[in-house]
């Protein structure tokens, strides 16, 4: 768990590194064509530049282990980044949206677009490389804000995409001599900033759903079930109470396991052991904790 968590890290490093490079491509695009769609993929870059430092810092936290204030681990604080990276979306959806509204009352002609263009093509092949390792990182790791900085990345790498289809037929126009249709490069921002804004509120939902302490997926809850019912028929016994949540990367289980009442204490030590390690078998990072009970007893199911 230690080297995996400091594996993490340096895939934020990653992402920073990646951030800062295209906070220069589209700035010097930005530059060369005085377009405000450039303008605004720039302004987005930077977000992302923010998010990946939030992501480092949330990553190094939770590398941290277990200590007598933080039981439990520092797991969580994966969320708070979570949320932060979206709350920084919005932000910038909301100034992308006003510096194309100012663009949308004064249109200006656009310069240079070939070469601006390409720069922010380079730009987005980089976005693209980056957030597809990220989110390959994050599933494998079960690091939330690994893949939530990859998927910001990945809107960032449609979001250029909308906008270079967009100049590119404003540059075509203004090469065949039409001319009044420099509105469309805010209008494109202005579609940038709504695409932004969607992405941004998805983050917040999904950090408000795992401070919320969010059960597991349907796929994993379905694993557990299977190793469960498996008990259920070779051993004679029965389980309920069974609880799961998300805490960042790390998953937590509880469940009561039902034994017949004329059972050693060491019997039932064994088999909940056995299901303990059957059951962490299946995930990198999961807490099993298991509860005891005698299957004859009414108190037991009165929970």
């Amino acid at each position: 768990m230690h080297n995996s968590r400091h594996l993490l890290i340096r895939y934020a490093w990653l992402s920073i590194v990646a951030a800062l490079s295209t906070i220069a491509l589209k700035s010097y695009a930005y530059w060369l064509t005085n377009s405000v769609g450039l303008l605004s993929d720039a302004l987005e870059s930077l977000i992302n530049l923010v998010a990946a430092v939030i992501a480092l810092s949330a990553l190094i936290i939770a590398a941290k282990p277990a200590d007598d204030d933080h039981e439990f681990g520092h797991d969580k604080i994966e969320y708070f980044s979570s949320g932060a990276e979206g709350i920084m979306i919005l932000l910038a959806a909301v100034s992308i949206a006003y510096s194309a509204w100012e663009r949308l009352q004064t249109p200006q002609l656009i310069q240079q677009l070939d070469i601006g263009l390409i720069i922010s093509f380079v730009a987005t092949l980089i976005n693209l490389i980056v957030a597809r390792v990220l989110i390959s990182a994050g599933k494998k790791y079960h690091s939330i804000t690994l893949e939530a900085d990859g998927k910001h990345l990945l809107t960032d790498v449609w979001t250029t995409v909308g906008i270079i289809a967009g100049i590119g037929v404003l540059a075509i126009l203004q090469w065949l001599g039409y001319k009044g249709w420099e509105i469309l490069d805010p209008i494109i921002a202005m579609l940038v900033a709504v695409n932004i804004l969607w992405a941004g509120i998805s983050l917040i939902r999904r950090a408000f759903a795992g401070l919320m302490d969010g059960a597991l997926n349907k796929q994993e809850h379905a694993i557990i079930k299977k190793v469960l019912d498996d008990f259920v028929l070779q051993q004679g016994i029965e389980y309920h109470q069974l609880r799961t949540r998300y805490s960042g990367s790390q998953r937590f289980l509880s469940v009561h396991i039902l034994v017949p009442g004329h059972w050693s204490v060491q019997k039932g030590h064994d088999l909940l052991e056995l299901i303990e390690s059957e059951l962490s078998s299946h995930f990198d990072r999961i807490d099993v904790d298991t509860h005891l009970e005698p299957i004859e007893d009414i108190a037991s199911w009165q929970h």
